[in-house]
């Protein structure tokens, strides 16, 4: 499969120099010099795998282009800043970024991040691309029905509870962090909520578990987030 990025920065060498070397990974690369650009490029090409974006540029900046990209489309972007500019960094990461990496920058460390996020992406919607029904180890979840079971024992579920345990189990294996899973189950910004979410994985761990303390199903990956173990 041939990825399509589209990479955002007012800084021409390093817009070509990252053209090079995700070209050379056999990659194809949009280039724009400002979000403004970048966001007729992701509306005009409607395959866009992934999205480099640097914050700091003319006309419309990498937090307004994030803001606007995330209230329509689910692609992966992975910011470009300074050092100095550790608050928009931040606040990127809030507002839906998935990555970013800090000027001056290892272009090998980039190209991996990519790829990294790539494998992500494509697996995560591969699961999304399948049918309602979810199975994994005995433990069962209908999309359509609302369904959860485990060893054919219905479990009950808030809708809160659910929207989290279909988002992990849609892509067993990957790890979310605490901030993508509110993210994408409350549709809002990540404001020091972490408890929120601990506490609603807890619940759901004493519902599908039969030991909670040591869990088979929902497995904890400490310092990172969360995951559905296959």
């Amino acid at each position: 499969m041939k990825y399509n990025i589209l990479v955002a920065d007012d800084d021409k060498e390093i817009l070509n120099a990252i053209d090079i070397y995700l070209s050379n990974e056999g990659m194809r690369v949009y280039k724009a010099n400002d979000g403004e650009e970048a966001l007729l490029i992701l509306e005009r090409e409607k395959e866009i795998h992934l999205i480099i974006m640097d914050l700091m540029m003319p006309k419309t900046d990498g937090i307004q282009a994030i803001l606007r990209i995330r209230g329509e489309k689910e692609i992966p972007i992975i910011i470009l800043s300074a050092k100095s500019e550790a608050q928009d960094i931040v606040l990127g990461l809030n507002i839906g970024a998935d990555d970013y990496i800090t000027k001056p920058f290892s272009f090998i460390e980039l190209t991996a991040r990519v790829k990294s996020n790539l494998r992500r992406y494509v697996k995560f919607n591969s699961y999304k691309k399948d049918n309602s029904e979810i199975f994994i180890r005995g433990l069962y979840l209908n999309k359509k029905t609302k369904e959860v079971s485990v060893n054919d024992v219905p479990v009950r579920l808030t809708a809160t509870e659910f929207k989290i345990l279909s988002l992990l189990m849609e892509a067993p294996d990957v790890i979310f962090s605490i901030e993508e899973i509110y993210q994408k189950v409350w549709n809002e910004p990540f404001l020091n909520s972490e408890n929120t979410v601990a506490v609603h994985i807890r619940r759901i761990r004493e519902k599908i578990e039969v030991n909670p303390k040591k869990p088979i199903y929902l497995k904890v990956v400490w310092g990172i987030g969360y995951k559905i173990q296959k």
